[in-house]
């Protein structure tokens, strides 16, 4: 894989994000990747009853088999079609396609919404905001537990939307990136513990895991690294190595702690997810309350990273080209 492909896809992302108008007429690709997976769950995930030993086996199995066949499709389509896009005009086409499955310029510009629906002091339209990037419950959130929301997503997705995918495009090309985002979208889609799909998702789930170990923890080094520059670096280190494992997630405890500690409040604590109440672990040392301006460092140093990123790339490519 050509470093020009990977760095000029995330200067496209950076340039236009997923630009609405486009995917109002044609679905993204991640959307189509979800339609697929849910065509298999809702014809395989059938196996007997969930909660007894033989149900949840059968489930099991028939989810790994349903991953393994969703994974393998998509593969092929990535593979077919690095293998068709050749020379310069294919380099381009490839860029335009690699640049809508990174989110780096929509994952700042959702979490700077949250950000400017705070300016105020009616907090609806702030519970909109983070409403649209957390699956948690936001109707009763106050300003600190908004901040600290978003401040979480924007932590866990700069790994899991950015950080990730662009490791894996580097790491295997344009294949290994629609690999990668293949399994993001399957654990998001059935990587519950839920009554449905704890046994069928759970090769989801787990290969998520996998997929996301290098990434999370070079995630929070990166964050830690650039903290460095407000003095808050080792803090940042620090924390996350303490204290990632409290975590649920063995990898979202690692960039989530960091910027806890990079940002100097607490993060995690307890939520709900509708009826579902949550006694989370508490991430740091710092403050619990926070405010708008605690939101507006995390989204500094994640844009630290972000563009970081963007530059060493550009830079890596023209050197070696």
């Amino acid at each position: 894989m050509s470093l020009l492909v990977v760095a000029g896809a995330m200067v496209l992302d950076a340039v236009t994000g997923d630009p609405r108008r486009l995917y109002s007429r044609v679905p993204h690709p991640v959307t189509l990747m979800a339609a697929t997976l849910n065509a298999l769950e809702r014809r395989m995930n059938r196996s007997g009853d969930n909660r007894s030993g033989d149900g949840a086996r059968r489930r099991r199995w028939f989810g790994i088999g349903a991953l393994g066949l969703y994974l393998f499709g998509w593969t092929v389509v990535a593979v077919a079609i690095d293998l068709f896009l050749v020379g310069p005009l294919g380099a381009m086409v490839l860029i335009v396609f690699a640049s809508t499955l990174l989110a780096g310029r929509d994952l700042i510009d959702h979490v700077a919404a949250v950000a400017d629906a705070l300016t105020g002091d009616d907090l609806e339209p702030a519970r909109d905001a983070v409403g649209r990037i957390v699956g948690r419950e936001t109707a009763l959130m106050d300003r600190s537990a908004i901040v600290r929301a978003a401040t979480e997503s924007l932590a866990e997705n700069l790994s899991d939307g950015f950080v990730a995918p662009l490791f894996w495009f580097a790491l295997g090309g344009f294949p290994a990136l629609v690999a990668y985002k293949a399994i993001n979208t399957a654990d998001s889609l059935i990587g519950h513990r839920d009554d449905r799909y704890r046994a069928f998702g759970w090769a989801a789930a787990r290969t998520d895991d996998l997929a996301n170990w290098v990434p999370a923890r070079l995630t929070a080094a990166l964050l830690a690294a650039l903290a460095a520059i407000e003095g808050r670096g080792a803090e940042a280190w620090r924390t996350a190595r303490r204290d990632a494992r409290r975590h649920l997630s063995p990898n979202a405890g690692w960039p989530e702690a960091a910027m806890a500690g990079a940002v100097g409040i607490r993060l995690g604590g307890p939520r709900r997810y509708g009826a579902l109440a949550v006694d989370g672990a508490w991430f740091g040392d710092g403050r619990e309350s926070a405010d708008i301006d605690d939101l507006r460092i995390a989204l500094r140093l994640a844009r630290r990273v972000w563009i970081g990123l963007i530059l060493a790339a550009v830079a890596l490519a023209l050197v070696t080209h």
